[in-house]
């Protein structure tokens, strides 16, 4: 347990949470203006917007964090590693559905800055837990993953 905590902090996983990190300044200017398009523009429904500007934010986040961030070229799982990705990403949606929830509890009706703080702190609390899912469960990039790639024994 202790490598795997450790691993998360490597020169490797730092760069990687870097570019997870640049990703999602991508994603966040995607999401906003695809909802805000659909609400202001289109008159979508608040549910609608938002679940649009999400749905491709994720998308976007899902190729890019394949080909970028953890260098993966091969077609190879590509069913399972959107449908993990996703996962992740609605459990991260939720919290920050309920951290902003939890601070309109506290503090009552939230104006815009609150509200962005609210989901920045959102944004702080998911960010390495995302980051472990997508290294580990999408993209199987973990210590332990790459411990069994060297042990494996080849066919040479």
């Amino acid at each position: 347990m202790t490598d795997y905590i450790r691993s998360l902090f490597s020169a490797e996983a730092r760069s990687q949470i870097v570019k997870v990190g640049a990703i999602g300044v991508v994603n966040t200017i995607v999401d906003f203006s695809l909802a805000n398009i659909a609400k202001f523009a289109a008159d979508w429904s608040d549910f609608w917007s938002v679940t649009l500007g999400f749905t491709v934010a994720t998308a976007v986040s899902y190729m890019l964090n394949r080909r970028w961030t953890f260098a993966i070229k091969h077609g190879r799982g590509l069913v399972r590693e959107t449908v993990v990705f996703y996962a992740i990403n609605v459990v991260a949606w939720a919290v920050t559905v309920g951290i902003v929830e939890v601070a309109d509890a506290w503090v009552g009706p939230l104006n815009g800055l609150t509200f962005n703080l609210a989901k920045i702190s959102a944004v702080v609390v998911v960010l390495l837990p995302k980051f472990a899912g997508y290294r580990d469960l999408v993209f199987r990039r973990s210590i332990d993953h790459q411990k069994e790639q060297v042990a494996a024994p080849t066919d040479d």
